[in-house]
């Protein structure tokens, strides 16, 4: 996992639901390849076609809220997303997109500032956020095991090369 993720920001509000993220009436889709087109159908329906591998999500407070559907962290990983920072994250689409190896960012008072469409710069190490060439907000670091779980590619790897060790 890199520790410097630089990509152009999509900017989403608060309490972006996982039904935005990915709309309840695709979850029969199981093929990555077909699950990837809908991700953020439902707040943005050209995001999937705009968004490119290393882009980065931000959005406000309680991201991922809703349902428990694994498919909304599953297509951010899938189409690439560096990262999604947010003010807040809802718990149990935080732990499904930590475990998939997807790096959730909290930034207290990230939706206050104007990134949509900016190249940014996220120092995991350091703690910062950089745009337009100065530090802009600081971030909440990972937990050591956290931290271990991105670096892996997600919970199923790391337990793989610890059981193969």
């Amino acid at each position: 996992m890199d520790k410097i993720i630089k990509g152009k920001v999509f900017t989403f509000g608060n309490n972006i639901d996982t039904d935005q993220i990915y709309p309840g009436r695709f979850v029969e889709l199981t093929d990555l390849k077909d699950i990837v087109p809908h991700t953020m159908q439902g707040s943005d329906p050209t995001f999937a076609s705009t968004f490119k591998a290393g882009d980065i999500v931000v959005g406000g407070t309680n991201f991922g809220c809703g349902s428990s559907r694994e498919h909304a962290a599953i297509c951010l990983k899938g189409i690439g997303a560096g990262a999604v920072i947010a003010e807040s994250f809802a718990r149990i689409f935080y732990r499904n997109g930590i475990n998939l190896g997807l790096p959730l960012v909290v930034c207290p008072g990230i939706s206050k500032l104007d990134l949509n469409h900016k190249e940014i710069s996220l120092d995991l190490e350091a703690g910062t956020l950089t745009a337009d060439g100065k530090v802009v907000a600081q971030v909440e670091p990972f937990t050591p095991y956290v931290l271990s779980i991105l670096e892996a590619g997600g919970i199923k790897n790391m337990i793989r090369a610890k059981l193969n060790a």
